[in-house]
């Protein structure tokens, strides 16, 4: 075949044919390794399907983002990511391009453009859209290319990233790459759709079926795709054809496949393919390609032998990277003293929490221009299901307010993506209990960004939910307190306001905070609780609780509207001569165990009260630690009350009678002091 007939630049292809050979250098080293045991990691072989990120990377650079799977060493090479800092990260080494933090499935490397790689199936198409809407606002030409296998196609977060990206035309490019299995199952077991691509027409934007296996066509192909999506119109769903000729996970060979099967891979496979196309077109010599080949290997080799030098990630480092400020982290008998706010000055404004809220959004989106609002129903004239974002959109526009489809997993993956890349956005999620549909990209993403890729990346956002219970009318699918899901995650902050002023200083706090924080909102407050507000801007800093009755008997401790409850039951208490301290966390994490365990060293009681199911909630969290902290010096250990174990129900004397009230805390702080 002569150079003519080609369809594709002599030193392209050449270039293409590179990236191939160091993938496969990578390949062959890593399955050597894990083979005779001279090293030991998880490996997800992509042989066979080299072609696809060596072709991509002639057509973007660094400045272009790319996310990709756990599958994705292929795509890491040709994106530009240091073999030594890859392979260290994949040892779990402290020079690793992670610190040895997420190892080979979670790597990020923002210098290459590598923003993200997932381990969980599909979940990178979300964030993808974030990484997009920053490129989108700020003007930018690049374009963000979200990798996933054919198996992905099935997950929910794909299509609730297709239809939010096509609907707000993102420069996004969702790649899949069809290697014809599913993990372990084909895709005629898993669907009956006739392709992949297909869908994007569905959803309103272009879809096109190439190649990946043949270099000249498919840089063609991806050539009109991503001029097309830098150009500004929109995304588009590229469905790679390929074969993987490894097993899901391991060495060898698919083992799944047919002996025909494996032999029909190989004759497509493109490596191979490519090397001959050089050769008889007359592009390379033998002895070239022999060099090219070496100097790939020569490359993986030095990188395997300075990464099995460099030193194991030690356990000193555990507790750094959860948090930018590793005291933000709970730990044992570590109890830091955060200042608190000091006294405000200024106009103050009778407010609502509602207006509180919506106050502090006003006052941060004025500010930064970077900070956006994204949820479903955000827009005027409703300004979210609770009027939290009032005449937002009216002021700053529809691209600081987004009100969005109903896909919470759209919702939280584009807040992700965005702050990775440096916005701050704010993510609303109408009920705590829809945390359930999206509590992969909160609890796996959001909240391990920052400690999987060594602080390389983080997730500078803000996600506000509201919260029922003990108001009547809602019923076991809207009224859950959930806050135990959050704490219990490490790397996610939580705030708990009980008045207008709190939210409005917590939000503002948590929207300058470089850790991703959730800000939770009494739905019983939001209307009925009013105070003078300060009308400029000021902050109530994370991790500071605050005493809001003086007492000597006991100390309450509580948070959000169960404060109240709390105060009414003190007064009620002191009528009997019972003097009780109030303590309002304000924060759950970091939580402020400072001032909690000096209250109840000085009352010697404490009763810790939330609308939170009791079993397992944060008040047993907070009662061991006073109580292994305090022992000896207590009048009577420390107890906990919460809600009865059941779902909240629709009948409002059974749900009133099974969260705590000022009643039954005052009963419960009785049987404490006798």
């Amino acid at each position: 075949m002569g150079q003519g007939n080609l369809g594709i630049e002599p030193e392209i292809l050449k270039a293409i044919y590179g990236q191939m050979a160091r993938i496969r250098a990578v390949d062959k080293a890593v399955q050597a390794g894990l083979s005779s045991g001279r090293f030991q990691f998880t490996y997800w072989p992509m042989t066979g399907q080299e072609c696809i990120p060596a072709t991509i990377s002639q057509l973007t650079t660094s400045r272009d983002y790319m996310i990709t799977t756990y599958r994705g060493i292929h795509d890491q090479v040709a994106k530009g990511v240091d073999l030594y800092g890859m392979f260290a990260e994949a040892l779990g080494r402290e020079d690793g391009v992670n610190k040895g933090k997420g190892g080979s499935p979670h790597i990020s490397d923002p210098s290459s453009g590598s923003m993200v790689t997932t381990a969980i199936v599909g979940a990178g198409a979300p964030i993808a859209n974030g990484l997009a809407i920053s490129a989108k606002e700020r003007g930018e030409d690049r374009v963000t290319i979200v990798n996933f296998g054919d198996g992905a196609t099935s997950i929910g977060a794909v299509h609730e990233a297709m239809n939010l990206a096509g609907a707000w035309k993102l420069p996004v490019i969702f790649l899949c790459q069809n290697n014809a299995w599913g993990e372990y199952t084909r895709i005629p077991t898993y669907t009956a759709s006739p392709n992949f691509f297909g869908r994007a027409e569905a959803l309103g934007f272009k879809g096109v079926q190439l190649d990946g296996n043949d270099p000249a066509a498919f840089y063609k192909g991806m050539k009109e795709v991503i001029d097309y999506v830098r150009a500004g119109s929109g995304p588009v769903f590229v469905e790679a054809m390929t074969y993987r000729l490894g097993p899901h996970a391991g060495v060898g060979d698919n083992y799944n496949a047919t002996k025909e099967e494996l032999a029909a891979g190989r004759e497509r496979a493109p490596y191979e393919k490519t090397r001959a196309l050089l050769l008889e077109a007359g592009i390379s010599s033998e002895e070239e390609l022999t060099a090219l080949e070496a100097a790939a290997k020569a490359e993986v080799d030095d990188a395997i032998v300075r990464a099995l030098e460099s030193k194991v990630t030690p356990a000193s480092e555990t507790l750094v990277d959860v948090f930018a400020d590793v005291d933000c982290v709970p730990k044992r008998g570590h109890y830091p003293v955060r200042e608190a706010e000091g006294e405000f000055s200024g106009s103050t404004e009778t407010m609502t929490m509602a207006q509180a809220i919506q106050n502090a959004q006003h006052i941060a989106m004025s500010a930064n221009n970077e900070v956006f609002i994204l949820g479903e129903d955000v827009g005027d004239p409703h300004g979210g299901a609770f009027g939290t974002n009032k005449d937002l959109e009216t002021d700053f526009g529809g691209r600081r307010v987004r009100p969005t489809p109903i896909a919470e997993q759209a919702i939280i993956g584009a807040a992700i993506g965005s702050s990775i890349a440096g916005m701050n956005p704010i993510a609303e999620i109408m009920f705590a209990d829809f945390m359930g549909v999206c509590l992969d990209q909160i609890a796996n993403h959001a909240a391990k960004q920052r400690y999987m890729s060594g602080s390389a990346t983080h997730a500078p956002m803000t996600i506000r939910m509201q919260l029922g219970g003990g108001m009547g009318g809602f019923g076991a699918q809207h009224s859950q307190s959930l806050e135990a899901w959050l704490t219990h995650t490490p790397g996610i902050k939580v705030a708990f306001p009980s008045n207008p002023i709190d939210a409005k200083g917590l939000l503002l706090s948590a929207i300058d905070d470089p850790d991703p924080v959730v800000l939770l909102e009494s739905i019983m407050l939001l209307f009925a609780q009013k105070g003078e507000v300060p009308t400029g801007a000021y902050k109530i800093p994370l991790g500071v609780a605050k005493v809001k009755r003086e007492g000597t008997d006991v100390s309450l401790i509580s948070y959000g509207w169960m404060v109240h409850q709390a105060l009414a039951a003190a007064e009620e208490l002191a009528k009997e001569g019972i003097s009780a301290e109030v303590i309002d966390l304000r924060s759950l994490v970091p939580i402020d165990y400072h001032r909690i365990l000096e209250s109840v060293k000085k009352t010697g009681r404490a009763v810790v009260v939330h609308a939170a199911v009791e079993f397992c909630g944060l008040g047993a969290e907070i009662c061991s630690t006073i109580n292994e902290e305090l022992w000896g010096k207590l009048k009577s250990p420390a107890i906990r009350l919460g809600a009865e174990y059941a779902p909240i129900a629709y009948s409002k004397e059974i749900e009133t009678g099974q969260v705590p009230s000022a009643n039954s805390i005052a009963a419960r702080v009785r049987a404490a002091v006798k």
